[in-house]
């Protein structure tokens, strides 16, 4: 098919970590002024949600431990609005997917989907909230602070979207999405106006990861200060947050899309695409792709495929991948569906990455300015052809690694994603690393 060789290039940058992450997760906790808030013998319940945060396991446990030692006890309750079909088994297996569940965390795990109405918003609207955590005598979330995939706005991904959407349950996702970019960005804030006011919400942890997935800064916010603290760390996430260091791309190929690496199944800030019915696209720092390739849907996924429609082409066994019933659920839901319209699918990986290039307006092959990821939130290392591996060499904290290869396909066209990537997802689960 003459398509270009790649050339692997690896992201330098120096990373903040956190070390110990249980470690200062517990600290987190016991020195906020939440704890201040936590009696012996409260119930507290912890939101959690469907986001493939790294060291999830890990930072629940050690909330969950944090809070034995105030002498609570906690229980975990599912914070993922419609996520999982919006059924209560759905969002079971999500999070225990995750290893959320009463085997890893020794605590009761609640999933149901009951939520109340407890007031109405500055707009009039209706706020719901999860009925389980209304009942407990304290509500304390886990959630990762991040650019949303959506919209700009003083809060996008975080402590106060999961208080309306995630624990709103598919009554608070339907509510808030109902009106589009503009309830996300504008109503949430009214809503949790309420939700502070009318429920036990006492604080919760934001998490932030550095470009390469790794956690970057835990922090409890307590209710207090959660409109003061969190638009700060979200501008913080922004600045730390993986992206492709390429103006330009003819051609994008995304090894898997899925909900574990983007509620988008792509994320539009790292791929520069936000397709959203009558909205600008995104911003100009983001790179300008022609043509992008998406090879497969993750098995995280559960068979929800929103966002394959973020790609121009893709494969039949992708598409053959996608469930249908959290498919429609989450993008009817969600109210963006110009992301989720099938691409053109073909046979084979190869198919696929040589139609990307015949398409993508470089009529030089030579000259094809190629990248391949496994992932938009793995973006450490790039597999680039011959341009951009020479323009990486006049770019910062970019490292050109071995020699230039044949993109690896087996007999079969399938492309080797795991000899790509051994540390990627997929790698992992492949066992290579």
């Amino acid at each position: 098919m003459n398509l270009p060789r790649v050339q692997l290039v690896r992201q330098t940058a120096p990373q903040p970590t956190v070390p110990d992450v249980p470690a200062a997760v517990r600290a987190a906790w016991l020195t906020s002024a939440t704890a201040k808030r936590v009696r012996p013998g409260m119930r507290v319940a912890v939101g959690c949600g469907s986001r493939g945060i790294k060291n999830y396991l890990a930072i629940a446990k050690a909330t969950i431990d944090a809070l034995k030692e105030l002498g609570a006890k906690p229980f975990v309750v599912s914070a993922m609005g419609s996520h999982g079909g919006a059924t209560a088994e759905g969002q079971r297996e999500l999070l225990a997917s995750y290893d959320i569940d009463e085997a890893h965390l020794g605590v009761p795990v609640v999933t149901d989907m009951d939520a109340a109405n407890i007031g109405a918003n500055a707009w009039g609207q209706p706020v719901w909230w999860d009925k389980n955590a209304l009942a407990a005598d304290a509500v304390v979330t886990v959630s990762r602070v991040k650019p949303h995939t959506d919209f700009r706005g003083a809060f996008e991904s975080g402590i106060l979207k999961m208080l309306v959407i995630g624990l709103g349950k598919r009554h608070g996702a339907d509510q808030v999405h109902s009106f589009g970019t503009r309830g996300l960005r504008d109503m949430i804030p009214e809503s949790g106006k309420v939700i502070l006011d009318k429920t036990p919400f006492i604080g919760g942890l934001a998490i932030l990861e550095n470009a390469n997935e790794e956690t970057a800064r835990v922090e409890v916010v307590d209710r207090d200060d959660l409109y003061s603290r969190e638009p700060v760390l979200l501008d913080e996430a922004r600045r730390i947050m993986g992206r492709i260091p390429f103006a330009a791309l003819d051609v994008l190929i995304v090894g898997e899309c899925g909900k574990n690496y983007s509620g988008a199944g792509m994320d539009p800030n790292v791929v520069g695409r936000m397709l959203i019915e009558a909205s600008p696209e995104a911003e100009t720092n983001n790179p300008k792709i022609t043509r992008m390739g998406v090879l497969d849907v993750s098995p995280e996924s559960h068979g929800n495929g929103t966002g394959i429609g973020i790609a121009d082409l893709t494969t039949n066994r992708a598409l053959a991948s996608i469930d249908p019933a959290p498919f429609r659920m989450n993008n009817l839901t969600a109210r963006f569906l110009w992301r989720s319209k099938l691409p053109i699918a073909f046979d084979t990986d190869a198919q696929v990455i040589d139609a990307c290039v015949e398409t993508c307006w470089q009529p030089d092959r030579a000259a094809v300015r190629l990248c391949v990821i496994p992932n938009t939130l793995e973006v450490a290392d790039l597999w680039v052809s011959a341009p951009l591996a020479e323009e990486a060499k006049k770019l910062p904290h970019l490292e050109l690694v071995g020699d230039p290869i044949e993109l690896p396909f087996d007999a079969a066209g399938a492309l080797n994603q795991e000899k790509l990537f051994p540390h990627s997802v997929r790698g992992r689960r492949a066992g290579t690393h």
